[in-house]
């Protein structure tokens, strides 16, 4: 059997991610440096904090002017602590840090928390300051929190590193934030709150550990159930993706982020420029990875809770249970407004209320009770709408009047809090008399609410939760037929760009730009270029009339600006004239200089629906791709969604179902239906296109026709790079690309042609496959355990194997092709370890296809990935009696030594 360790992600078995930073929040020794006893000093109250509350381990105070500090006794310098530090809390001046850094790491001290301010917001004096202190902890390889932030807590263990009043309640909630002051005050409100936390962390400027290393950390941490998150700048955008992707797939994870205002994004030159602010960007990145987006600090808190103790909703469809009608009408508006919708009460569901309420009951959605209503009447209420199978949550509304019974009401339906099909809420209007019932329902699992609206909205934000969850979870459709084709069309296309960067342009006329759709299958109206009268004469009678002319020029933007677009052109002379007509505009309002000629299409009937799909770039984000109601009026209209590139079938619909216009391509007032398919695999290559094509800067199809029998750009635009720019300073998309350049043709031994190529979310009915194929003997070398068949093809983990980071781990597959059948003969798999430049591999072959040098193909090309990602080391676990996979390691210079049992490590330094 040809593998290597773990072939599952799950079985993080080697240098746990977790365990990377455990020495902040886990520490048995802490070195407070810059402690005093200075009143009102940062360096007194944390050294005071770290006493005050117990965390099991030691504080060294560190003060080179005093023998002792708060009676404990001090030493000059951290390499004067006679036990090995596991945690530096920094509180120097800023100029002395790199130098504590640098004591640090000769004491191999492997983390720190820069609590100092006075760097990267002092502009380039502070910048260079972090440079010198990542320089030193590089060579460490010491982790650091900070600097400028309040510090770190773990209320579980009592670790209080912070200068804040007091440490926050033990929890299972992990609470980042870039505002330490927030911190505080978030802290203040926790306390009197009653809520816990796992750990309390500000952030500060990110000069080391940021978003990403957190995420994962506390993805991994078992004493967490949700992460929140404060955020005012995003940092390193694809680390951040990356872990957030990953978690948000197991936890929670909800962020609040400051500066929503369009006036914090610059506006391009193309229509999609200013169409796309940079917060619908983010908001565009977190619904891609999962992550829930809130409005205010209180639904931060909230959702946590709502997450915490009801199942997520199918969908967005709500039945509001009431005894009262104003209430249930403000819950309406609040349902619609944030998105969600009432449910229609079945059949059955209806029937069964009319038989236990009243005559003069709602009939409808909102179900209202009527304010008499018994608490029996609350609880069967509630029984016959969780039955419902339109109902995709309850929220059931109480106000206390007169004749109503909180408490009894409360324990009515308190048995519904485990349905587990559907979440309930709940909004117990009023105050002291519905205490008791509030304490019931919320013991009980039932999120209750003040206000109905908020209810609602909380619902509303389950939905987009769940929403985007699934996004990530759904496989995505196989469209497109992958072979070193796809090379190929990169490749013309590359010529394309090399050829106007060469001329010192940077606008592609809409020649090139249609040259380069067609390169990546996207349909384009048939285009000729025209430089004189008689040529476009010539074009239009073969073409066939009527004719379209547009001005063919190196340098103007937009067309219709200067009158370069003529239409409905019947015959030669309505052709001339048009040519006349567009020299004479472009040379009145632009000069003749910018005529380069005409170009000549057929005229498309405008009988479907025009579209823009584009592209521009975001200062942080880099390529964002845009999707929306197109033509003349495209920036009036702004029907348009945000999406990041690359796509997957699955997320093109998302970004389409964001669109007003979505709803009229399934066919409205007589009119079919479009071919959504297709639609989506256009934005798939699209996107594909921006992200592999880093010198385009904006992208404008506009408009692309879009009808029952047609799909076509009818205009295209292109903007570069400045020429001058180096390539390695493009700006590079948030989600790394499908590696192409890892793509090839292959001959087994017996002569078979296959493909390797790196694995696609696609892929997994493929892969499904492929574990249906391996003996259970092959399971257990490549999992170093026995596992069941039905463990192994879980839709969720097979989605994991498939949906591959690429700028953390890269799996290869070797695929075989006969005739319409494709089979996966072996994978290889090589992931990063996070904060190293190490890597751990897998391989694993079928049985079927063993002995055919498949391993050590794929050993090859993994460490020519390690080479080209610029690891340093490689490892992986094998069993003892995996002889063949053994050989392959020796054969590459691997060396292999036993570890325990009957594991051995294989390790290679690149």
């Amino acid at each position: 059997m040809e593998e290597g360790f773990s072939f599952d992600p799950s079985l993080n078995i080697l240098h746990q991610r977790h365990g990377e930073l455990d020495s902040i929040f886990y520490p048995k020794t802490v070195a407070v440096i810059g402690a005093t006893e200075k009143e009102g000093s940062v360096g007194r109250t944390v050294l005071w904090n770290l006493l005050s509350s117990p965390f099991g381990g030691v504080v060294f105070p560190v003060n080179p002017k005093r023998p002792s500090v708060m009676g404990i006794k001090a030493y000059p310098s951290v390499k004067d602590i006679p036990e090995k530090v596991d945690l530096a809390i920094v509180v120097t001046p800023a100029k002395f840090v790199p130098s504590v850094i640098a004591e640090c790491v000769e004491a191999e001290v492997p983390t720190a928390v820069v609590i100092s301010a006075g760097f990267k917001e002092m502009d380039e004096p502070g910048i260079k300051l972090e440079e010198e202190i990542l320089v030193h902890a590089r060579k460490g390889k010491m982790r650091i929190i900070g600097p400028n932030c309040l510090g770190v807590m773990n209320p579980n263990t009592g670790l209080n590193a912070t200068f804040a009043a007091g440490i926050a309640l033990g929890g299972n909630l992990a609470f980042i934030s870039q505002s330490g002051a927030l911190c505080t005050a978030v802290l203040d409100w926790s306390l009197k709150e009653k809520v816990g936390f796992s750990s309390f962390v500000s952030i500060g400027s990110m000069m080391d550990v940021g978003w990403g290393d957190l995420i994962h950390y506390f993805g991994n941490d078992p004493n967490t159930s949700s992460i929140l998150i404060y955020m005012e700048s995003i940092g390193d955008p694809r680390t951040f993706l990356s872990a957030a992707r990953e978690v948000s797939l197991t936890k929670p994870i909800i962020l609040i982020k400051a500066g929503r205002s369009e006036e914090s994004a610059k506006a391009a030159a193309s229509h999609t420029g200013s169409l796309a602010g940079s917060d619908e960007v983010l908001n565009a990145a977190l619904r891609r990875v999962g992550v829930l987006r809130v409005d205010t600090i209180s639904d931060l808190f909230s959702m946590a809770t709502v997450l915490s103790k009801q199942p997520k909703p199918k969908g967005p469809h709500l039945t509001i249970v009431t005894n009262a009608g104003g209430p249930g009408v403000i819950a309406t508006d609040a349902l619609i407004e944030n998105g969600g919708k009432l449910a229609n009460l079945s059949s059955k569901a209806f029937e069964e209320l009319n038989q236990i309420l009243p005559a003069p009951w709602s009939r409808n959605n909102p179900v209202d009770i009527l304010g008499d209503a018994s608490p029996e009447i609350y609880g069967k209420t509630v029984e016959i709408i969780s039955e419902d199978k339109n109902a995709e949550g309850i929220l059931v509304i109480l106000t206390p009047q007169d004749m109503t019974d909180p408490t009894r009401s409360a324990l009515a339906i308190e048995k519904f809090g485990q349905i587990g099909r559907i979440p309930i809420l709940a909004s117990w209007m009023g105050a002291k008399s519905v205490e008791a019932g509030d304490e019931i329902l919320s013991k009980s699992r039932i999120p209750t609410f003040e206000y109905p609206d908020d209810a609602c909205k909380a619902f509303a934000y389950m939905w987009r939760y769940s929403y985007n969850l699934k996004g990530i979870y759904e496989t995505p459709e196989l469209k497109e037929e992958f072979n070193a084709r796809a090379v190929q069309k990169s490749d013309a296309v590359k010529k394309i760009i090399e050829g106007a960067l060469k001329e010192g342009r940077t606008l592609l006329d809409e020649f090139e730009s249609k040259q380069v759709l067609h390169a990546y299958d996207i349909p384009v109206v048939p285009t000729e270029i025209a430089t004189t009268v008689e040529e476009a004469v010539s074009h239009a009678d073969k073409m066939g009339y009527p004719i379209v002319l547009k001005l063919y020029s190196k340098t103007i933007t937009h067309k219709t600006d200067v009158g370069g677009v003529k239409l409905n052109l019947n015959n030669q002379e309505a052709v001339k004239e048009a040519y006349r007509d567009i020299y004479e505009s472009v040379k009145r309002i632009e000069g003749s200089e910018h005529f380069q000629g005409v170009t000549v299409q057929p005229m498309i009937k405008l009988d479907g629906y025009e579209l823009i799909l584009g592209s521009s770039i975001d200062a942080e984000f880099g390529p964002v791709l845009l999707f929306g109601t197109g033509g003349q009026l495209v920036e009036v209209f702004k029907d348009r969604s945000l999406g990041l590139p690359p796509l997957t079938t699955t997320l093109a619909r998302r970004v389409m179902e964001q669109t007003k216009i979505y709803n009229a391509f399934k066919g409205v007032r007589g009119r079919e239906a479009v071919n959504l398919s297709r639609l989506e695999q256009i934005l798939v290559q699209f996107s594909n296109l921006i992200v592999e094509q880093k010198w385009i800067k904006e992208f404008d199809i506009n408009p692309l026709l879009v009808s029952v029998d047609k799909l076509v750009a009818l205009d295209a635009r292109i903007i570069l790079h400045d020429p001058n720019s180096k390539e390695e300073e493009l700006p590079r998309s948030a989600i790394r690309p499908y590696p192409i350049q890892y793509v090839q043709e292959w001959k087994l031994k017996d002569g078979s042609p296959v493909l390797i190529r790196p694995i696609r979310p696609e892929d997994e009915p493929l892969i499904l496959q492929f574990h249906k194929d391996l003996s259970q003997e092959s399971v257990r070398q490549g999992y170093l355990k026995a596992l069941h068949y039905d463990e192994l093809v879980t839709h969720e983990r097979l989605s994991r194997l498939c949906f591959n980071d690429y700028d953390k781990e890269i799996a290869l597959v070797v695929e075989k092709t006969e005739g319409k059948k494709k089979e996966i003969l072996g994978v290889g798999r090589v992931t990063k370890i996070g904060g190293t430049k190490d890597a751990k591999f897998a391989i694993i072959v079928k049985d079927s296809w063993q002995n055919q040098g498949i391993g050590a193909q794929l050993m090859r090309l993994i460490l020519e990935i390690g080479r080209n990602e610029r690891l340093e080391h490689i490892v992986a676990y094998l069993l003892e009696e995996n002889h063949q996979m053994q050989a392959i390691c020796k054969k590459f210079g691997f060396t292999i030594k036993p570890i325990k049992d009957n594991l051995l490590l294989a390790e290679l330094k690149i």
